[in-house]
């Protein structure tokens, strides 16, 4: 598949989950709270609260709409996220600003182990390392994060993640190690 390809089914994926998650927020009609998350996440696995959010059973987060930023896939083990850089992502330089792609890289990071999580447990980063190495800019359009587990055990989890452009195109790559633990 070539890269205006990609990028229309990137389109036309994020449309759908939008569609779907606008429809779906505006009958529970309530904001995002960690007791509501915690609440509606009870004897849930991971990959059916990620699911939940992926579908807009369940608010997102906030920080996804101050970055601009969206779940778009889950799986087992999987977890991908789609953004724009915008310029009020920018940097005094000009290009994102590492925070950006940290962010969306620590989200696909922490999200994909949390599909792996049982019911019960849950977990917290203690290490994510992020290499940029490509500046994305004004013209660069929408980068995924596609965060898949390296490794889960009982009480740590490590995972990995690429940002890449509709060409395959690398911006940024990461690791990161979460401890797992009861929820309370």
């Amino acid at each position: 598949m070539n890269a205006i390809d990609t990028l229309q089914q990137w389109n036309q994926q994020l449309e759908a989950v939008v569609q779907r998650q606008a429809m779906n927020l505006a009958q529970h009609n309530e904001t995002y709270s960690p007791e509501v998350m915690a609440q509606k996440s009870a004897g849930k696995s991971g990959l059916e609260v990620m699911t939940l959010l992926l579908e807009g059973h369940l608010q997102p987060p906030r920080i996804s709409k101050t970055l601009d930023f969206y779940l778009v896939e889950v799986g087992d083990g999987l977890a991908i996220f789609q953004g724009t850089p915008d310029i009020k992502h920018f940097n005094p330089l000009g290009t994102v600003h590492g925070g950006w792609y940290a962010t969306l890289l620590d989200s696909a990071l922490g999200c994909c182990i949390h599909t792996k999580l049982p019911p019960g447990k849950a977990y917290t980063t203690s290490q994510i390392n992020v290499n940029i190495v490509r500046a994305a800019h004004a013209k660069t359009g929408p980068l995924r994060a596609i965060g898949t587990v390296i490794h889960m055990g009982r009480q740590v989890a490590t995972s990995e993640a690429k940002l890449v452009d509709p060409e395959g195109k690398l911006y940024a790559h990461a690791t990161s190690t979460c401890f797992v633990f009861d929820a309370r």
